[in-house]
């Protein structure tokens, strides 16, 4: 008896200790997932905040697109693809007041294009520079995305830089207004920064640079708000916009600084000669000596000039050309040496694209 009565005060005790592990292992995973919400609320991933029906405006600049020249581009997250889930995006370029449409399918995860996409040639150049620039965080905070206080976010493949980190808070005022951020930044030769806002899917600003050895290295790509809203953004034209000089464009590689300076008449009119200004600089923008270069200018498929072995012994060079007709003109200029030695197989140019006017009357 007294056997069987041991026996149903160990089963009660047994049960009593299973019964409280149950709780306390409740509480437990209840406190976890506390944590986990805590934690996952300061977090950080390209596309949080988002909202159906809503533009953004960027002016984005990045090294491999349309030579490293500015552009615009906004972004309209028209609606939500829930099966694919995915935000159905129409989206414009603006460049040298040339306008481009196209439709992003961007993925919820990260808002990286989707391959369903509709993108047509003419805009393939801009998205690569929005997946380059705008989309680069993708690789480090997609969703559920990283703390804003975490002491680490990842690290790019060049060696010898600084890991990507987030760092101290900073007021940013830009086109689009003042927004609080916090800097996203890594160093690799100088101090590369992303400024992100936690209700913005994209961040508010950037300037990074190139990875480079020696010298002042080149913009890899920048970018800033210029405009937010609701409903869908204005409809744009595109329109004929002539540059003005100075045009400064760097070489692909990063090397040297072409510089259209100035031109004479301060119009190109088709059917007059127009002399070109131009500065060559180094990659810290000092200014070169003993250049030898050449230049090319097109219409189209005609080639209006042609000339080589042309020397700037003090960095500037002067061109006169005259262009048959009006419309766009394709100018490039490239460095064959410097010092006398010349570049080797690597081509070093700019292209300028520049427009030549009617002749009064016509």
């Amino acid at each position: 008896m007294a056997k069987s009565t041991t026996s149903t005060v160990s089963k009660s005790i047994l049960l009593s200790l299973i019964l409280i592990s149950a709780v306390l292992t409740g509480n437990a995973l209840n406190y976890m997932g506390f944590i986990k919400d805590a934690y996952a609320a300061n977090n950080y991933y390209l596309g949080n905040g988002v909202q159906a029906d809503t533009y953004y405006t960027y002016k984005v600049q990045d090294h491999d697109t349309v030579q490293g020249q500015p552009f615009l581009m906004t972004i309209y997250f028209k609606q939500f693809n829930s099966t694919g889930k995915y935000w159905i995006a129409p989206t414009t370029a603006v460049y040298q007041g040339k306008v481009y449409n196209g439709t992003l399918h961007l993925s919820d995860l990260d808002l990286t294009p989707l391959g369903s996409s509709k993108i047509p040639p003419d805009m393939r150049d801009f998205v690569s520079g929005y997946k380059d620039s705008l989309g680069w965080l993708s690789a480090f905070v997609p969703k559920p995305g990283l703390s804003l206080t975490a002491p680490y976010w990842g690290k790019i493949a060049a060696i010898g830089g600084s890991p990507i980190a987030p760092g101290g808070n900073a007021k940013v005022t830009v086109p689009a207004g003042t927004f609080d951020t916090t800097v996203v930044t890594w160093h690799y030769g100088v101090d590369n920064n992303i400024y992100v806002n936690p209700n913005m899917p994209y961040p508010i600003k950037a300037q990074t640079f190139a990875a480079t050895t020696g010298g002042t290295p080149p913009t890899q790509y920048a970018f800033e708000l210029q405009a937010t809203g609701h409903g869908q953004p204005p409809i744009l034209k595109s329109q004929n916009l002539v540059p003005t000089p100075p045009i400064t464009i760097q070489t692909a590689r990063g090397t040297y600084f072409i510089e259209i300076v100035a031109w004479q008449p301060p119009t190109i009119t088709a059917g007059k000669p127009t002399q070109f200004g131009i500065l060559f600089k180094n990659s810290q923008q000092n200014v070169l000596s003993d250049v030898t270069y050449s230049a090319k200018a097109t219409q189209g498929n005609t080639t209006v000039a042609d000339v080589h072995d042309q020397h700037a012994a003090d960095g500037t060079g002067i061109q006169t050309i005259m262009f048959p007709k009006p419309g766009p003109i394709s100018m490039v200029i490239s460095v064959d040496g410097v010092g006398g030695v010349p570049s080797g197989e690597f081509v070093e140019s700019s292209t300028f694209n520049l427009a030549a006017a009617p002749a009064s009357g016509k």
